[in-house]
């Protein structure tokens, strides 16, 4: 992929990426704030502290880092629906005189 300028400490980064022949089959164009996202969403599947992750992103605080720039990843999600659907199904009560409390918010 070429850049279109080059980014320095004076210098910001608002050009977008591009293959060099210019076709691509993405919908949408990217960007470099979208390695910002991927950078954090990354960092936290491999289990980074938060604060190691808001300080290499530089964000005044964590809660923009999960709340803005990560985002849950599919096998993290698939496994706590796993995980909530057998306590579930392992809780169900043995004995048909029992009975079950569902609480409502």
């Amino acid at each position: 992929m070429k850049v279109g300028t080059r980014c320095g400490p004076k210098q910001s980064c608002d050009t977008t990426l591009a293959p060099p022949d210019g076709k691509t089959e993405l919908q949408k164009r990217l960007g470099w704030h979208t390695f910002r996202h991927t950078h954090s969403t990354m960092l936290k599947s491999v289990g980074a502290d938060i604060k190691v992750m808001q300080e290499l992103l530089r964000h005044a605080s964590v809660r923009c880092t999960l709340d803005t720039y990560t985002q849950a990843m599919m096998p993290a999600k698939r496994a706590a629906q796993a995980a909530v659907v057998s306590m579930i199904l392992s809780e169900r009560p043995s004995n048909a005189n029992q009975s079950c409390t569902v609480l409502h918010p």
